[in-house]
């Protein structure tokens, strides 16, 4: 089939690469004019034959948001927008009902695989109409992983992002547990070569899985993460899924501790533990450190020979 792709950077360049190879045809559109097979979306738009299908990969929000509104005003009645990105599924809802007015159709599809899926294939979650899906079936079937599973028409329109949303929320916390565990092991005199602890782990233990790999891939590049800041940055789907459970009363405190642990990785010098250490010296008399001796061993830095008050 012929597809339409908006968005060419690191995903999308990628996924026209593995949509051409499983046979079709795509012409695709970026602002970088090295990476656009066509100069504008118009061009885009008027090299498919109808029905057409657009794929969207941009980033959310604003910018997929002006993508729609731009193909609602080019398409014709029959054609469909497929929202690849991270959008929101609230999003996915409106875009579908503005697009329904122009009996345009519209599916959301959330895509995981990052820079690997080139070679692995891509994680597919969708939604929309059977209709609406079937038209662009054959593309999911050339992005998926080999084999039965990597795909799923998730239900109505907004449950492919909804879903993918869910999954970058558990990943959010299955990150956080690596990352916990490692510093436990780098902080136990006992431990000599945590990096080998991590390897052991790949091969007939239960929480073996590709992030398992990946981490051990990033300790044989940086033994000890000596080369990087604790700095993490979050896509706004963790906060999203977070607040789908505050919406609907489901308790996640994995995957919520996961995202404010995010938080914490971007302040120098917290504010909240200021406040603790301050309540700890007027309650209990323990010791603090002053601000102006930043980086000095404290009397209640790690450590030292902290002697707690009776009743502290």
């Amino acid at each position: 089939m012929e597809l339409g792709l908006v968005g060419l950077g690191k995903m999308g360049g990628n996924m026209r690469e593995r949509i051409r190879r499983g046979g079709h045809t795509v012409i695709g559109y970026d602002r970088n004019p090295d990476l656009s097979d066509v100069d504008s979306i118009e061009e885009l738009v008027g090299s498919l034959s109808a029905p057409r299908v657009v794929w969207v990969m941009v980033p959310a929000g604003a910018a997929t948001q002006s993508t729609v509104d731009q193909l609602g005003e080019l398409l014709s009645p029959g054609d469909l927008v497929v929202d690849g990105g991270n959008s929101r599924w609230t999003d996915d809802e409106k875009h579908a009902e503005e697009l329904r007015a122009r009996q345009i159709g519209f599916v959301d599809c959330g895509v995981s695989g990052g820079v690997w899926g080139l070679e692995n294939g891509y994680a597919l979650m969708y939604g929309g109409s059977d209709e609406d899906v079937a038209k662009v079936q054959p593309v999911f079937d050339a992005l998926k992983p080999a084999g039965e599973f990597g795909s799923v028409h998730a239900g109505k329109v907004g449950a492919g992002h909804f879903a993918k949303m869910v999954h970058n929320g558990i990943e959010y916390a299955m990150m956080q547990s690596f990352a916990e565990g490692w510093e436990l092991l780098e902080a136990a005199d006992s431990v000599t070569d945590v990096r080998e602890v991590f390897r052991s782990w790949q091969e007939g233990t239960v929480i073996r899985s590709w992030l398992l790999d990946l981490a051990v891939k990033a300790l044989d590049s940086d033994e000890h993460l000596d080369a990087l800041r604790g700095y993490a940055a979050d896509s706004g789907e963790g906060r999203w899924t977070v607040e789908a459970a505050i919406d609907k009363a489901v308790p996640l405190p994995a995957i919520t501790a996961s995202l404010f642990a995010r938080f914490s990785s971007r302040q120098e010098d917290s504010p909240q533990m200021k406040m603790i250490a301050a309540l700890r010296n007027q309650f209990g008399g323990h010791a603090v450190t002053a601000a102006d001796k930043a980086g000095e061993k404290g009397a209640d830095a790690p450590g030292a020979d902290v002697t707690p008050p009776a009743g502290g």
